[in-house]
């Protein structure tokens, strides 16, 4: 059963590009594959397990996780400041007017 595996893999050259397309171009099963270095991408489609990709992508020694797509939300992002966050503008307005 043919499978589409999207792999972020850390590489910062076009040696690590190389090294990646080594390990795939021995692999069994693989049909073809896409090494995106700007992207930190690699695609990889085929009668392939997941698993077995990741590991074999795992040895060239480059750090490697599944590709997650993340959805953002606002949730997500960080929470705008509150007033209580905020420094009080009365305080800053009654030390100037002490120093006068």
């Amino acid at each position: 059963m043919a499978e589409t595996v999207v792999l972020k893999v850390g590489m910062s050259c076009q040696g690590c590009v190389g090294a990646v397309k080594r390990v795939l171009t021995k692999m069994e099963g693989v049909e073809s594959f896409d090494v995106d270095l700007k992207e930190q991408k690699v695609t990889v489609k085929g009668n392939v397990k997941p698993e077995d990709v990741f590991q074999t992508v795992s040895k060239t020694g480059k750090k490697t996780s599944f590709w997650e797509a993340e959805p953002e939300t606002k949730e997500a992002a960080p929470a705008a400041p509150t007033e209580e966050d905020a420094p009080s503008a009365p305080d800053a307005a009654a030390d100037v007017t002490t120093a006068a």
